[in-house]
């Protein structure tokens, strides 16, 4: 169970850096206030309207491109860290440290002995069964 939610949780974090690295963009062909196309990674197709006129005023077809962008540099710099940063990170370091206390060692004393052999059973010899 352990083994497979550390997979699971693996699989989503790689997808989660996947999916922030990823960069693409929308592009939206209106004509007047009506949307025609939509198409992410590609031009959207027209819908056969547009003039070739070299005045964009005239025109009731408009398109818009949405690029969205992910993210470049994966490794974050730390080294510059103003003063609260610094302290933030030592004070986090040490409480953190402090939770975890060492078990005291156990001494088992009988380790090193083996049970003695039993001859016979003893709860059948008294007939005292656990019920």
């Amino acid at each position: 169970m352990k083994k497979r939610f550390q997979n699971s949780i693996s699989v989503v974090m790689a997808l989660l850096v996947l999916f922030s690295t990823f960069s693409f963009t929308v592009d939206k062909h209106y004509c007047g206030k009506v949307l025609v196309d939509k198409a992410i990674f590609s031009e959207a197709k027209t819908c056969g309207m547009q003039m070739e006129t070299t005045l964009e005023k005239d025109s009731c077809c408009t398109n818009e491109k949405v690029a969205i962008d992910g993210q470049d540099e994966l490794k974050h710099h730390f080294e510059k860290l103003d003063f609260q940063q610094q302290v933030f990170v030592a004070s986090f370091t040490f409480s953190y440290l402090e939770i975890f206390e060492s078990l005291p060692t156990q001494i088992i004393p009988f380790k090193d002995y083996s049970p003695p052999l039993l001859i016979s059973d003893i709860q059948l010899e008294d007939q005292v069964f656990l019920i």
